[in-house]
């Protein structure tokens, strides 16, 4: 393939979560639109309200639109802003996630389901208890568990629950962040239940360390966790990758287990046209791939985004060769 390409061009399109289903390439991303709602640092212009399906049989192939797979007005709790979603597949059932903030205007994540990886998916009545925050995503294991990975600061409200309950926004987005000298905020990860639709425990902290074995500090802004979580496994070992937001970086780190602690590695990918940077990484065919978005089509406006796809290089011993974000 080219380096990289745009995949979707008729709508705009974010936050690609690509899986191979039924041996195709599923990718399940935000649907962005102009809702004329005036830009602001906690995300209020990602007014989105609905979800597509896209589906890919090559990489350099055709990219088909299954249409919306799942609607605000048809689930219960949801009052605005569907985000960053994910999917995944068990024993027969396909299982959408995604976050929305609820009628009392706090992100929680919820979960649709389907016989099939194109949809339509139909939602749960509530949201997962206890879940929190933005960007699911649920990964399985080789011994048949699966994990959700989430969170995400400013607008993703992670840091609204620093006291293990939700505090009501400051004047500013980073309002209850730690000091630049303190640990950095961290992701979150649980387990799921057998069925799939709640934690099997209460989240916990995905810790991320330095080269020296402490946690990284919430002022090291280039390589600290800010949302988009990752994870896919690479001969044996976790990788944990991430957005750094306002750095705009693609990073990742590496564990021996799911739940960390993980080592910052490097950067995966450079900053791209526009503000957010959100991925994913899957194998296909004996390739790996990162999916990502950029503002380029839209002229750099920043809610209006469109998903890609790049090859990725693994070195000898494990890294991730970086790639730059302004690629063509």
């Amino acid at each position: 393939m080219t380096k990289t390409r745009h995949l979707v061009k008729h709508i705009y399109t974010a936050d690609p979560s690509a899986h191979v289903f039924e041996g195709k390439i599923y990718i399940y991303p935000s649907h962005d639109i102009d809702a004329g709602v005036p830009e602001d640092d906690l995300g209020s212009h990602f007014d989105m309200r609905d979800y597509h399906v896209f589906s890919m049989d090559s990489i350099d192939g055709e990219v088909t639109d299954h249409g919306v797979v799942l609607d605000k007005k048809d689930v219960p709790w949801v009052g605005r802003q569907m985000w960053a979603p994910d999917a995944a597949y068990k024993n027969g059932t396909y299982y959408f996630y995604f976050p929305a903030k609820d009628k009392n205007d706090i992100f929680r994540i919820g979960v649709a389901t389907s016989s099939s990886p194109k949809g339509p998916f139909k939602p749960q009545p509530e949201a997962i208890k206890k879940s929190f925050s933005i960007d699911p995503a649920v990964f399985g294991d080789d011994d048949g568990e699966f994990y959700m990975y989430f969170g995400g600061i400013w607008g993703g409200q992670l840091q609204r629950w620093r006291t293990g309950k939700f505090n009501p926004n400051g004047p500013k987005p980073d309002d209850n962040e730690p000091a630049d000298n303190e640990p950095a905020m961290c992701a979150k990860v649980a387990r799921m239940t057998a069925d799939m639709l709640e934690f099997a425990e209460d989240p916990r902290d995905l810790v991320i360390l330095d080269e020296n074995g402490k946690p990284l500090l919430a002022g090291d802004h280039d390589r600290r966790f800010f949302e988009a979580a990752w994870m896919h496994k690479y001969k044996g070992k976790y990788y944990f990758s991430y957005s750094t937001g306002n750095t705009h970086f693609i990073c990742y780190a590496i564990a021996d287990n799911p739940y960390g602690p993980f080592t910052y590695k490097g950067k995966v990918l450079t900053p791209v046209v526009g503000w957010t940077s959100h991925h994913s990484i899957v194998e296909f065919k004996g390739k790996w791939y990162l999916f990502h978005h950029d503002s380029k089509l839209s002229g750099g406006q920043t809610h209006l985004r469109s998903i890609k796809v790049a090859e990725i290089t693994y070195r000898p011993d494990g890294t991730i060769e970086t790639l730059d974000g302004l690629m063509e």
